[in-house]
C-alpha cells in the first residue's frame, strides 16, 4: 500500500464542494478527512493528527473564523488554509488576525489549493527538520519563554496559544532581537523568496503578536516599528 502524502481534514458545509475536494486530494495522494460542521470537525481533531486544515470561513452555525480562533486560543497550532467565497480584503486580514495561515478566494483552480497545501507542508517539515538540530533551545525574553524544539511560547507557568505562522515569525524577530527587519526581509525568513505573502500579511501578523505579548497593543513597546526600516522586537524588556 503506497504511503500518504499527508492527512487534510477539510471543513466545509457544501457536500458537493466536500466530495469534490475529498476526490481531487484523494488522487493526489492524500489521506483525506471530511466535515460537515464544527462539532464533526472537534470530534476529528480529537481522535487524529492532521498536517492541514482547510477551513471553510462562511458556515451556518459556528462559521470558520470563530473556529480558527477557538482552535488558537486552544492551543492547536496545525496550519489552517481559509476559504472565502467573498475573497474580499478585509475578510482575508481578518482570517490571519484569527490565526490563518493561508487563505483561498472560491472559485479556485484545485492546483492552487494544493500549490498551497504543499507550500504549507513543506515549510512544516523544513521547519521540523531545523528544530531537530535545535531540540533543547529555549530563548528567554521580556519574562517570556521561547521554545524551538516543542514550538512553544510560555510566560511563567502560562502557555500562549500561538499559530505555526505567528511562531515563525516571533522566533525571527527574537533571533534578530535588537534588529530592525524590512517586511520584505520578514516575508523571505519565514515564508520563502518565491512567496506569495504580502506585506499586509504581514502587518496583520505583527498585530496579533503585538496583541498576545504587549500590555497595550496601540503602543507597543517589545515589537517596536522603526520608521522607514521594519520591525524589530526591542532589546529592552517590554511587554506586560
Amino acid at each position: 500500500m503506497a504511503e500518504s502524502a499527508g492527512k487534510i481534514l477539510v471543513l466545509d458545509d457544501e457536500p458537493e464542494l466536500r466530495s469534490l475536494l475529498g476526490a481531487y486530494l484523494g488522487s493526489r495522494g492524500y489521506t483525506v478527512r471530511l466535515a460537515e460542521d464544527a462539532a464533526h470537525l472537534d470530534r476529528l481533531l480529537a481522535r487524529e493528527s492532521f498536517d492541514v486544515l482547510i477551513l471553510d470561513v462562511m458556515m451556518p452555525g459556528e462559521d470558520g473564523l470563530s473556529i480558527c480562533k477557538r482552535l488558537r486560543m486552544g492551543g492547536e497550532t496545525i496550519p489552517i488554509l481559509m476559504l472565502t467565497a467573498r475573497g474580499e480584503t478585509v475578510d482575508r486580514i481578518v482570517g490571519l488576525e484569527m490565526g490563518a495561515d493561508d487563505y483561498i478566494a472560491k472559485p479556485f483552480e484545485p492546483r492552487e489549493l494544493l500549490a498551497r497545501i504543499e507550500a504549507a507542508m513543506r515549510r512544516q517539515s523544513l521547519l521540523g527538520a531545523h528544530h531537530k538540530q535545535h531540540v533543547d533551545t529555549v530563548v528567554e525574553f521580556a519574562g517570556y519563554r521561547l521554545s524551538s524544539g516543542q514550538r512553544t511560547l510560555h510566560k511563567g507557568s502560562s502557555a500562549i496559544p500561538l499559530s505555526s505562522t505567528e511562531f515563525d515569525l516571533l522566533s525571527v524577530l527574537v533571533a534578530n532581537q535588537g534588529r530592525a527587519l524590512s517586511r520584505e526581509r520578514l516575508i523571505e525568513l519565514t515564508h520563502g523568496r518565491d512567496s506569495d505573502v504580502t506585506e499586509r500579511s504581514i502587518d496583520v501578523q505583527i498585530l496579533r503578536l503585538r496583541r498576545l505579548l504587549e500590555a497595550d497593543a496601540s503602543k507597543p513597546t517589545l515589537i517596536i516599528t522603526v520608521r522607514g526600516k521594519g520591525y524589530m522586537l526591542s532589546a529592552g524588556e517590554g511587554g506586560p
